[in-house]
């Protein structure tokens, strides 16, 4: 694994300060930022646990970086829990989030006490993210004058309002102009690492408690992706939020909080 040490530091949000007890590491997804798991965060942190929220390179407040491939991911994940004095936490990760974690858990298995997996699995998927990396590229941000001209353009490539709504989060205005918090050429060169599984993933089994918590409505996790989640994660449970789709925390929160809560007890 690439040496931690050697990046710069993740930005992390710290809920629940410095308490003695489990640490919880909740992990975004793609186009995504800590702000996704906030309010599931607090919650979390109000039982008493420690839980931290990272950018993750490329989005949010974090470095921006070229290399988007999950063993670096997992590398920053580990500086992370380094800096901060964090021998091991339970990991809880949502589509890339929840890639970067299941190799930080095959990796350095003795760091991630336990995994939830949400809305994904080991394998690799189709691009299916073309239309949206094509609607932010074309939203011009050296004339753009509002937020809703931004909307106006990606509505064209995509008509899912709450998707558009999650993108467009990503979309600052600071000292007279707009930016991207994302990294949008990194993201686009390396998108097929993303949406994948890469070969040279760790091929040993994770000996921890895990979860894969998947939307019934989405179709991240199918029945073909059992036997590969078996052999990495034998002690793996899948479990179905019904009526959630890949955004399953957003999705149906409160069912999220509750299987959160039972598997971390």
């Amino acid at each position: 694994m690439t040496e931690a040490v050697s990046r710069p530091l993740l930005h992390c949000r710290d809920v629940g300060g410095d308490r003695a007890g489990s640490v919880v590491v909740l992990l975004h997804g793609l186009f995504g930022s800590s702000v996704n798991w906030l309010p599931i965060a607090r919650q979390l942190a109000a039982d008493g646990r420690r839980v931290l929220v990272p950018d993750l390179r490329n989005h949010g407040r974090s470095f921006h970086h070229p290399d988007v491939s999950y063993a670096a991911l997992a590398s920053d994940l580990l500086g992370l829990l380094d800096a901060r004095g964090i021998d091991e936490a339970d990991l809880v990760g949502h589509s890339m989030g929840a890639k970067a974690a299941m190799w930080l858990a095959l990796a350095e298995p003795d760091r991630v006490r336990s995994l939830v997996v949400v809305d994904s699995a080991p394998v690799s998927y189709p691009n299916r993210l073309d239309a949206i990396l094509e609607g932010l590229k074309a939203i011009r941000l050296e004339t753009l004058v509002t937020r809703a001209e931004a909307d106006a353009v990606l509505a064209g490539w995509v008509t899912d309002r709450p998707v558009r709504d999650y993108l467009l989060q990503n979309l600052v205005r600071e000292d007279e102009a707009w930016r991207w918090r994302t990294n949008l050429a990194a993201l686009a060169a390396g998108i097929d690492t993303i949406v994948g599984w890469p070969a040279d993933a760790p091929d040993r089994s994770y000996p921890g408690r895990a979860m894969f918590l998947y939307g019934g409505e989405s179709d991240y996790v199918l029945p073909d992706h059992e036997p590969r989640i078996r052999r990495l994660f034998p002690y793996a449970r899948l479990r179905s939020v019904a009526g959630a789709g890949h955004w399953v925390y957003a999705d149906r929160p409160a069912e999220v909080v509750a299987a959160l809560r039972a598997f971390l007890d």
